[in-house]
């Protein structure tokens, strides 16, 4: 029983949480006007039954009237005749015809006072109305008013919903553009070390220490390669270090010399 009273609860504050924030003062003032000017046309509509009631009333008893009168006239006319018999008959009808009229004053009487009364009602209503629909323009003005400030400070302030979109985006933008600016940086420090090798050349990358490597591999093979063809030449004279430019060339002999 308590885990449904919580839940209740729940649901209650969650639902009243969710209408405050789609209620909007100005419909519900314009709504509350709406109702009260409805209720005042069904009390006019009212007012309008019981005149209506009233009227037939009143004339059922002018009816009653000119009966009473006809009843009274025939009574005297029959006594005038010696008709005694029937001169008693038209005045037990008179009496009757004088019952339902009394009756009819007291009903008619009745629904003068309602109707007295509803247009009292209607009146003050009415007041009522006029001065709700002032009010209600007014609140609405200093609502809307009050609406426009707060959106005008939260613009100038970054603190509204939208503004603080748009703060929190540029914001990463910014972030983005520092990360950006350090990532350019660190490329070009690390591409001015020779970190880096040129990445549209064909074959696997290579970086500063297989570059070295290289190198020395390089070198080795050289000095091999000289050791290797000094083993093949054999030992060197002193006189194949001259350079052959320095050397003269030797003196032909004359086919005729010695003879």
């Amino acid at each position: 029983m308590a885990l449904v009273r919580r839940m209740s609860t729940v649901v209650k504050a969650k639902v009243s949480r969710l209408l405050n924030r789609v209620e909007r003062p100005g419909e519900i003032l314009d709504y509350g006007y709406q109702k009260q000017v409805e209720n005042l046309y069904k009390l006019k509509r009212g007012i309008a039954d019981v005149v209506t009631a009233k009227q037939r009333l009143q004339r059922q008893q002018a009816m009653l009237q000119q009966k009473v009168v006809k009843l009274d006239t025939q009574a005297r006319q029959a006594l005038a005749t010696g008709q005694e018999d029937l001169a008693r008959t038209a005045l037990e009808r008179k009496q009757l015809a004088q019952g339902e009229l009394q009756s009819l004053d007291r009903d008619v009487g009745e629904l003068g006072d309602q109707q007295q009364k509803l247009i009292d009602s209607e009146q003050k209503l009415r007041v009522k109305v006029e001065t709700f629909r002032t009010r209600k323009e007014v609140v609405k003005a200093q609502y809307s008013a009050a609406e426009a400030q707060v959106r005008i400070s939260e613009a100038a302030t970054g603190v509204g919903s939208q503004m603080a979109d748009v703060g929190m985006a540029l914001q990463r933008a910014v972030d983005k553009t520092e990360n950006m600016k350090a990532r350019a940086d660190a490329v070009s420090e690390l591409e001015a070390a020779g970190t880096f090798d040129d990445l549209t050349a064909l074959g696997p990358g290579k970086d500063d220490i297989d570059r070295q490597l290289e190198q020395i591999g390089a070198l080795s093979a050289v000095d091999d390669e000289l050791a290797r063809i000094k083993i093949e030449l054999g030992p060197i004279l002193p006189s194949a270090q001259i350079p052959v430019h320095s050397q003269a060339p030797p003196a032909e002999r004359s086919p005729t010399a010695g003879r």
